[in-house]
């Protein structure tokens, strides 16, 4: 499984954690990261996820609502909807994900967390809203797709930027990986022995007559 689909999954469970109790501060939210605390590796993108749609949720749950044909949110079960919020504010707020993964991504664990209708029923409602979005008829919670949400740019305690993550998961093509250069220590300890090197050869010479 993937880095991304597990923080996907993990960020579906504590959204439904604060739904159940109906409380999204962040103080349940930390309750939640201190008994399923994230690995590193998922940690960035499940922040970026929980937080964006924490911040987006009452634009997300209208988008929801209006295109679920007389749906409520409260009629849907705790999976469905927090999977939803997730795939909506993937499609309206993240510019480097594209829409389909979004919709792949949340059917399939719908599909795991839900019940049997869950896929369908998910798909029809995401796969709706994202045509609007494709053609336009839709004003966005987060404004300029360009931008991430500003909440997403502050780095968090142990200095990681949740929104700096890259795509390589969710693109089809894999990004050659950079050879790394010298590292500092590595310079130092080049530079100290040529500096030893020399000392040597100096010592080494005869006196000037």
């Amino acid at each position: 499984m993937g880095t991304r689909r597990k923080a996907r999954e993990l960020a579906m469970q504590a959204l439904f954690f604060m739904d159940v109790r109906s409380d999204f501060s962040e103080e349940t939210f930390g309750r939640f990261c201190a008994n399923f605390a994230p690995k590193p590796d998922v940690r960035p993108f499940f922040l970026r996820l929980v937080r964006g749609v924490l911040r987006s949720q009452t634009e997300l749950d209208a988008l929801i609502e209006r295109f679920s044909e007389n749906w409520s949110l409260g009629r849907m079960s705790g999976v469905d909807r927090n999977v939803m919020r997730i795939a909506v504010y993937e499609m309206v707020c993240c510019r480097d994900i594209p829409a389909k993964v979004s919709i792949n991504e949340a059917v399939d664990i719908g599909k795991k967390f839900g019940t049997e209708e869950s896929g369908a029923f998910i798909n029809g409602i995401v796969d709706s809203i994202r045509a609007a979005v494709e053609a336009g008829a839709l004003p966005l919670p987060c404004g300029d797709l360009a931008a991430p949400p500003s909440a997403l740019e502050a780095q968090d305690e142990e200095g990681l930027d949740p929104a700096a993550e890259s795509a390589a998961e969710d693109s089809a093509k894999e990004r050659p990986t950079p050879t790394p250069g010298r590292s500092k220590e590595k310079k130092k300890a080049v530079k100290s022995s040529k500096l030893l090197v020399k000392r040597k050869r100096k010592e080494q010479l005869p006196p000037e007559e």
